[in-house]
């Protein structure tokens, strides 16, 4: 015989010696059946088909997704076949752009061919530039990777009137290129300002093929006119009277409402386009980056709700079917408990976990998972996670006695059964009542239904009531944890009698 075979047979003899107390079983979370049970997301979002096998996967999620009570207009270009304003002040009512997937922020970008108008956005009444007036502080911000840089070539465009009692002025807002550099023009939107038109424009080559975000900003408060290409000020103007700082600010007004024409001729991509009610800050890391970074440095983190499983669950194991780039990381963290009631950001205590490793010391009713999801070092790749597979042991319920034997006595019922064959049960309970399948009774010194009897097989109930029928059953609970209650045994009934007194 050999060593192998002999190890074999020791190993299925010792197999079969074990008291099967638990069952494998595993819970899916993601995959074909969604991410429903996630709870809380935070800088993570679901990507619709964009994980293995084309299931919905969790991915960190970029600063084109961030919106607030500022947000005046959010266009990402995500969505392959719909531009659409994320925060529904603003309408598309033309769009000849292409999706294309080769972004710099999300899931997507937009294409400018320069042949047909791009994008028109017509305002709400809640708009920024859906209404006539005062405007304040704004910001006016996109990424841009133009295929040439042509002379003329104008990225954003708004055109309108300004009307009173005695005379119309031509407003406008321009973005355009002239000798590889995006200049924006401003004619008649600053009330006062000793120059009806304000050219600003940056100082660095704008180098095609080559993504670069271009942001421009005015602050009514102190009247600086500011642009930034990628976070770093190129050019600046105080829109004041004297037209030096501290001087008396011309605040912007907008005459007639007018559309908002983006890309109407321009050649190369465009993403994250966005407007702002109120001047850059460089500490709303939010809302702008201090550079070029597609995901933020720590990164995101999700969670599922409390999951109820059952009762003294094991937890063994997670598996999990993920993309992970060089340089990224997701890091798993599992937590349970007997019931899910007052848990606290931190209490119970997380555990870390690894992904096809033991898991140990892990076990409870309910468990909740989290991971956090890091960007690679600059910030331009994320992880993604398709599937997550819970591996764990539900422990089995003990089989009820096979035969159960009720025998009246004077103001007592004796029951008695046969000791369950399973090696599982470590204890009986027993049940009683007046009537069949209901064990509601509370009368019997031994005390109310169930009685716990332990390790025994009979029990004599006493304070019955003569003459009144009562109807019992037996169940075995679970040597590893009594709260696991197997199934009711057969009913028996009796009827105790003064005549069966003892003499």
């Amino acid at each position: 015989m050999s060593i192998k075979r002999i190890v074999s047979q020791k190993v299925a003899f010792f197999l079969l010696a074990l008291p099967l107390f638990a069952s494998p079983r595993t819970l899916i979370l993601g995959g074909e059946k969604g991410w429903g049970e996630i709870s809380e997301l935070n800088g993570v979002v679901v990507g619709q088909k964009n994980g293995q096998f084309g299931y919905d996967a969790l991915e960190l999620s970029t600063h084109s997704v961030v919106t607030d009570s500022s947000t005046d207009l959010l266009l990402t270009f995500d969505e392959e076949k719909k531009v659409r304003d994320a925060t529904g002040h603003y309408s598309v009512t033309q769009n000849n752009l292409v999706y294309t997937a080769d972004s710099v922020k999300g899931g997507g970008a937009a294409m400018s061919r320069g042949i047909q108008k791009g994008v028109t956005l017509t305002g709400s009444s809640s708009a920024l530039f859906g209404k006539s007036g005062f405007i304040g502080s704004f910001t006016i911000e996109f990424w841009l990777c133009p295929s040439l840089a042509e002379n003329g070539e104008t990225v954003l465009s708004w055109r309108s009137s300004l009307n009173d009692d005695v005379r119309s002025e031509y407003q406008m807002i321009s973005a355009s290129f002239f000798n590889n550099h995006l200049e924006w023009t401003f004619n008649n939107i600053f009330i006062g300002f000793r120059n009806s038109e304000i050219h600003i424009s940056g100082y660095n080559t704008i180098v095609p093929q080559k993504w670069s975000r271009h942001t421009i900003s005015f602050d009514d408060e102190t009247g600086l006119l500011e642009y930034l290409v990628d976070g770093r000020t190129e050019s600046l103007a105080f829109i004041t009277m004297s037209g030096h700082e501290n001087g008396t600010v011309c605040y912007p007004v907008l005459g007639v409402k007018a559309a908002i024409e983006l890309c109407p001729d321009y050649v190369g991509k465009i993403d994250n386009v966005k407007i702002e009610r109120g001047a850059h800050s460089r500490k709303n890391s939010d809302i702008f980056l201090t550079g070029n970074e597609k995901y933020k440095a720590d990164g995101g983190r999700f969670m599922t709700k409390p999951i109820l499983v059952s009762q003294a669950a094991v937890f063994n194991q997670i598996d999990a079917l993920m993309s992970v780039p060089s340089q990224t990381d997701i890091r798993f963290y599992i937590r349970s408990g007997d019931n899910c009631y007052g848990w606290t950001e931190d209490k119970p205590e997380w555990k870390e976990i690894v992904p096809g490793e033991q898991i140990s010391d892990v076990k409870g009713m309910y468990f909740q998972l989290a991971a956090s999801l890091l960007p690679d070092g600059a910030g331009s790749r994320s992880p993604k996670l398709s599937e997550i597979v819970v591996k764990y042991d539900e422990q089995n319920e003990p089989l009820p006695p096979f035969s159960v034997v009720a025998t009246p006595g004077d103001g007592s019922v004796t029951i008695s059964w046969s000791f369950s064959v399973d090696d599982n049960a470590g204890g009986y309970y027993v049940y009683y009542g007046n009537r069949p399948g209901e064990y509601l009774g509370r009368t019997a010194v031994e005390g109310s239904s169930p009685v716990n009897v332990g390790e025994k097989n009979s029990i004599t109930l006493t304070g019955l009531e003569n003459g009144r029928i009562y109807y019992f059953a037996v169940s075995a609970y679970s040597r590893v944890d009594g709260r696991i209650n197997g199934t009711l045994s057969k009913e028996v009934f009796a009827r105790p009698s003064s005549r069966l007194s003892k003499k």
